[in-house]
């Protein structure tokens, strides 16, 4: 599959991705990329961003491919069952947070935890940092196995954002490239 083959729809995290986030760049250059706005970035509610995932997955009118990073990994992870049997047809989800250790960010909403672990209903990829402040890599293993998706080793990349030096992030997009071709 091609970009201009599908709809693809990114899913910032907490406090949205920043105009320098590779999630921003890949919108600006990727012509079928659209981001999925919520009401409140600074105080995410669960059940208002998965409606919200469900809703613009029924808007596409291709083939989509979610493009989710932290926090909006968790709300692809908890939208899984309303998006089975939709028009999705992958996800590319990078530096899932551990939404249910005591360190998660208290202005998240608590009722992203506890983590689904059902394997997701369309083919994914679960890119993971060794040293991401968020999630241990072997927390992130551990559902990357549970919901079926190919897990990637990023050594050591902090939370993959802006902050750790991801910004453009080449070799992302390549990742996200040869998911696609595999779709």
């Amino acid at each position: 599959m091609k970009t201009s083959d599908c709809d693809i729809l990114i899913i910032p995290g907490y406090s949205n991705s920043g105009p320098d986030h590779w999630q921003s760049r890949w919108e600006r250059q990727l012509s079928t990329a659209r981001r999925i706005e919520q009401d409140d970035w600074d105080a995410p509610d669960r059940q208002a961003w998965i409606e919200r995932i469900a809703r613009e997955v029924k808007k596409a009118k291709r083939p989509v491919v979610l493009v989710a990073h932290s926090l909006g990994t968790l709300a692809v992870a908890h939208a899984a069952p309303l998006l089975a049997g939709t028009n999705v047809k992958g996800a590319f989800l990078v530096g899932m947070p551990d939404a249910e250790h005591p360190d998660f960010p208290s202005a998240a909403d608590r009722a992203f935890a506890p983590v689904p672990r059902d394997p997701l209903p369309f083919p994914s990829v679960l890119i993971a940092s060794r040293n991401d402040p968020y999630c241990s890599y072997a927390t992130a293993e551990d559902h990357a196995y549970a919901w079926g998706s190919a897990l990637i080793d990023a050594g050591e990349s902090g939370h993959l954002n802006t902050e750790s030096g991801h910004g453009p992030w080449p070799e992302g997009l390549m990742r996200f490239a040869g998911f696609l071709k595999r779709l």
